[in-house]
């Protein structure tokens, strides 16, 4: 995916540094891959209407696009970015505990949003730390982060059945021992000192370069993370959707991890795909299945038919994203690198936390209609798309040159 430069002259890397690295991608991904799926599941035990599990799995998401580049520029000035990472998971795990006693919509609202806060820069770290050896030693990010995908799906896995034989109380412990793993793995993992460039999410309290600014690359980033977005129905109520219609947690589990699989065996094979096609294609395929995907969502399929649907994961965010890291490679000097990433998570995390606080909405008016809703936000985004590529310089200057060059 991220090649690896020629490393400088530099001091050896520390001792096993890929191996620590991928261990430290797991304990987050073990969080998520119980959390995002079953939390949800969780939330439903307590009798919250779809509106307030809407509300509580929305108001973190905003409070995240702030905590986290706060908390990455005290991680980039302080001598060793991991002393974040300890912090992060000790609270984190705290607030886990605090959660068992929360039964009403308020205190778990509150309770969850502090977690977000102090859980946000968790992996946003580890990724600066990871490509900190990819820019120094050479080491391959792919190798190293897909490591992470494993545990998420093994995480899904497990989390589907142990819904199944227990319900939804397994979701709290299990996601503290999750955060418990955060803590081990952030005391064991690589100390290499202060980071000579910024991480991507404290390019965010940074205004962004002009290079950011130009129309055609703003299109694009708001048509594709608008894409990235319309997945917040699948995240908030797919879970407690499918069990409604009588899957077991084992299922549930399956289809999760389908989708994961399904990116990560897209991600291995991106190398070849973007040798064979252009960085448009990969983009608008991504943005036109995703409307697809959700038109076709609230039918009847059947357990192998949304198997075959949470495939489609592979183009409505691997191989879009994947492009859209192409287009910002290219487009955007490696000075300005972090603040273009930057840019990318604070529009992810905007629209996402926008639409999963109205998927609450839409699902409780009309239950899986309203994935139909997702379907209209993801077309949204294929035309910010579609106008992002009819508005590059080169196609607005004569003679295939650029603008800037006209």
């Amino acid at each position: 995916m991220i090649p690896a430069p020629a490393p400088p002259v530099l001091g050896p890397p520390p001792r096993h540094f890929a191996l620590r690295l991928a261990l430290l991608f797991c304990a987050p991904l073990i969080v998520n891959g119980f959390a995002l799926p079953y939390f949800p599941v969780w939330l439903s035990t307590l009798a919250l209407s779809e509106f307030e599990i809407g509300v509580v799995l929305a108001v973190p998401m905003f409070i995240r696009v702030i905590t986290a580049p706060l908390a990455g520029v005290l991680a980039d000035r302080l001598g060793e970015r991991t002393i974040v990472l300890v912090w992060s998971g000790c609270l984190s795990l705290a607030t886990a505990f605090i959660l068992f006693f929360a039964h009403s919509f308020w205190p778990v609202l509150v309770i969850y949003a502090l977690q977000s806060a102090v859980y946000s820069p968790y992996l946003p770290i580890v990724e600066a730390i990871a490509l900190s050896g990819v820019r120094r030693w050479g080491f391959d990010y792919a190798h190293m982060r897909v490591w992470g995908s494993i545990a998420f799906i093994g995480a899904t896995m497990l989390g589907g059945w142990m819904i199944g034989l227990i319900g939804g109380a397994m979701v709290l412990p299990a996601m503290a021992v999750g955060f418990g793993l955060t803590i081990v793995m952030a005391l064991v993992a690589p100390r290499i000192g202060r980071p000579r460039r910024p991480s991507p999410i404290t390019a965010i309290t940074e205004p962004p370069p002009q290079s950011l600014r130009q129309s055609d690359l703003q299109l694009l980033l708001v048509g594709v993370t608008l894409v990235n977005s319309s997945h917040a129905m699948l995240y908030a109520f797919s879970a407690i959707y499918w069990q409604s219609i009588g899957y077991s947690g084992t299922q549930i589990g399956v289809l999760w991890s389908a989708g994961v699989a399904a990116e990560v065996l897209m991600f291995f094979f991106a190398r070849t795909i973007i040798r064979r096609f252009s960085v448009w294609a990969m983009i608008f395929s991504g943005c036109l299945l995703a409307v697809a995907r959700w038109l076709i969502f609230p039918m009847e399929l059947g357990f192998s038919g949304y198997f075959i649907l949470q495939c489609f994961h592979a183009f409505t965010f691997a191989i879009m994203h994947t492009g859209m890291q192409h287009k910002l490679v290219e487009r955007v000097s490696e000075e300005q690198e972090a603040a273009a990433q930057g840019l990318y998570f604070f529009y992810t995390g905007m629209f996402t936390a926008i639409f999963t606080f109205v998927a609450g909405y839409f699902y409780a008016w009309f239950g899986v209609a309203g994935f139909y809703s997702m379907s209209v936000v993801a077309l949204i985004g294929f035309c910010f798309a579609y106008a992002g590529w009819y508005l590059q310089p080169q196609r607005l200057g004569s003679g295939g040159k650029t603008s800037e060059a006209s």
